[in-house]
């Protein structure tokens, strides 16, 4: 690696030019991103954010570089080192889904989306922290601990893709892999100043993840660039022969999402503005967030957008409280999921629970532990299940009676809290976050950065889009990237700028 290279935010079109010129191999910037990973996250501000250190991506990374040598390179991600969220299962090395109880398990198979990242050219570096079987908002684990947020150290980072947010935020790697089921992605992708996407469900193969809700589940990119996020986004989005959601993909015909990174896709468009989803500008922790919102409505503006002010939902707040399924479904996933592992000592939530082996803070996994084994005989159940798809119609028509391209709102409307508000202000259930509203229609959704507050706390802005319309969602982020320099490296640890 020459002095030229600049690790701190590097992009991968950098890294593969670096590479094509000679500046850089893979070895090299696998070795460098692991002597961050042992600096600032096992050491110095201890960010925690990484559970396991991939054993063998230095050789990975020396067999890419011979491959480079003589075939060039193998896919589009070639030689990039990945964070993924230890919800994915890897081939011989340690995925604990953030739970002791799984603290020595190592699976035979990986998940599909790893195949499909290993294909592509990329390296599994590290698995990243997560709240047990991402069954919460926050960055704690029995597994690892609490996660902490590069850009307040006594903040939490968010989740359930705590260790990837903080991670990819922090330059422990050039990208990274998150899941989302009620905004597992968008959540750390706000808090940490970060581009990630959820996609319609089916879009992404979940063969190999550790499930709640199913019909909510659904993989994605995280990264500090669109085009970065572009970049994962084409290699994780494909049809999975074993997984029957992702017959979803025949809805759509998309070569590569990258032929849609158009400076001008704000232009024309009509942004729906949600202000139901704001929180009050009275409110302290919910003002700042307002003032960082109004200023990126500024600039998609500036960028050529239309605003249509105010739009609504029929009732937003009941429904998203009344189609909330996370403890029915999972009983029934989970249970499933883990009855067919060996190598798994426990085969129910509720043994896991009885066994004392969770994080004790986690509300929501307690509650799925206590649900009856036969969720599917409570009638709650289905009224919840088909409650998502009346709120899903109520969301679609506002698309078309105010014929929108997409709706804006923020992320979560507050700041990132802190860790000692944790269980005590904020819990899962009445953490303030909009996320669930695309999660629970199944509406792709991309978080981007809409800045820092005067205390230098990211805030998310979010893009709710129609269902498998993630391309148009792809055009206006990165039409709003150009206009906007939101996104910058964490300053509360100033190591973390530096090279």
């Amino acid at each position: 690696m020459t002095d030229q290279f600049q690790l701190v935010e590097a992009t991968v079109d950098e890294i593969h030019d670096a590479m094509k010129d000679g500046e850089l191999t893979s070895q090299e910037l696998v070795e460098r991103y692991l002597e961050r990973i042992d600096a600032y996250d096992r050491s110095g501000p201890e960010l925690n954010s990484i559970i396991t250190i991939n054993e063998n991506a230095v050789e990975r990374a020396a067999e890419l570089d011979q491959v480079l040598e003589t075939e060039g390179f193998v896919g589009s991600l070639h030689g990039i080192p990945v964070l993924v969220k230890d919800q994915a299962e890897t081939a011989g090395v340690r995925t604990t889904f953030g739970s002791e109880a799984c603290a020595d398990y190592v699976p035979d198979t990986d998940a599909t989306i790893v195949t499909k990242l290993k294909d592509a050219g990329a390296i599994v570096l590290a698995k990243t922290n997560l709240p047990d079987w991402a069954a919460a908002y926050f960055g704690y684990s029995s597994a690892h601990g609490q996660t902490k947020n590069p850009y307040d150290l006594d903040r939490d980072p968010g989740g359930s893709s705590a260790g990837t947010g903080t991670g990819v935020a922090a330059n422990l790697g050039t990208i990274g892999i998150g899941e989302d089921t009620g905004g597992s992605i968008r959540v750390p992708s706000a808090n940490c100043n970060l581009f990630g996407i959820r996609v319609t469900t089916g879009l992404i193969s979940r063969i190999g993840l550790s499930p709640i809700v199913p019909r909510q589940d659904t993989a994605g990119p995280m990264a500090r660039t669109v085009t970065d996020m572009t970049y994962l986004l084409d290699v994780l989005v494909g049809y999975d022969p074993e997984e029957s959601w992702t017959g979803a993909t025949a809805q759509t015909d998309i070569d590569s999402y990258t032929n849609y990174l158009d400076e001008d896709g704000l232009d024309g468009v009509r942004l729906g503005v949600l202000r139901e989803a704001f929180g009050s500008d009275d409110d302290p922790r919910a003002a700042p967030v307002n003032e960082i919102t109004e200023r990126a409505l500024d600039r998609m503006v500036a960028a050529g957008a239309e605003l249509v002010d105010p739009v609504s939902v029929p009732d937003l707040t009941e429904q998203i409280g009344e189609t909330t399924v996370y403890t029915y479904y999972g009983t029934l996933s989970l249970n499933e999921f883990l009855t067919e592992r060996e190598g798994i000592p426990y085969d129910s939530v509720r043994e896991i629970y009885e066994a004392g082996a969770y994080h004790e803070e986690l509300e929501l996994l307690e509650a799925i532990a206590a649900m009856t084994a036969d969720p599917e005989e409570e009638l709650d159940f289905w009224r919840r299940s088909l409650g998502q798809e009346s709120f899903r119609r109520d969301v679609l028509n506002t698309f078309a009676a105010d014929d929108l391209d997409a709706i804006v709102f923020p992320d979560v409307r507050v700041v990132a809290p802190t860790i000692a508000d944790l269980g005590d202000r904020y819990t899962t259930a009445n953490y303030p976050t909009n996320t669930p509203i695309g999660s629970q229609t199944q509406c792709p959704a991309i978080s981007v950065p809409g800045g820092l507050t005067d205390g230098g706390l990211p805030v998310g802005v979010e893009l709710l889009g129609k269902p498998y319309h993630e391309h148009r969602l792809i055009e206006m982020a990165y039409a709003y990237e150009q206009v906007t320099e939101t996104r910058q490296p964490p300053e509360t640890a100033p190591s973390l700028r530096e090279e």
